[in-house]
């Protein structure tokens, strides 16, 4: 499978949850994550916080959706929504 939505992704340097996330969009064919490193970026951080209401890492992004956080991420591929959303369709 050949993902083509952007994925994006709020993250930190040492976020055991930021790796197992990218780890699964990897098994599922993500080949480019855009990673936004908040730790580094005070800004970044704060428009993280205002877009998802959320200070927790990862928050992930695939496309125009907010996919939330690792375990967000794990519940829409155990979902079988996962894939679709990643080729460019929608979740939920």
């Amino acid at each position: 499978m050949s993902a083509t939505a952007r994925v994006l992704m709020y993250s930190t340097a040492v976020c055991p949850y930021c790796i197992r996330a990218e780890q699964l969009l990897r098994a599922r064919g993500v080949t480019e994550i855009e990673k936004v490193r908040i730790d580094l970026d005070a800004a970044r951080r704060t428009e993280m916080v205002e877009i998802t209401r959320r200070r927790s890492v990862p928050q992930i992004f695939i496309g125009d959706t907010h996919v939330g956080g690792c375990d967000d991420l794990i519940a829409l591929d155990q979902a079988g929504q996962l894939i679709p959303l990643l080729a460019g369709g929608s979740a939920r």
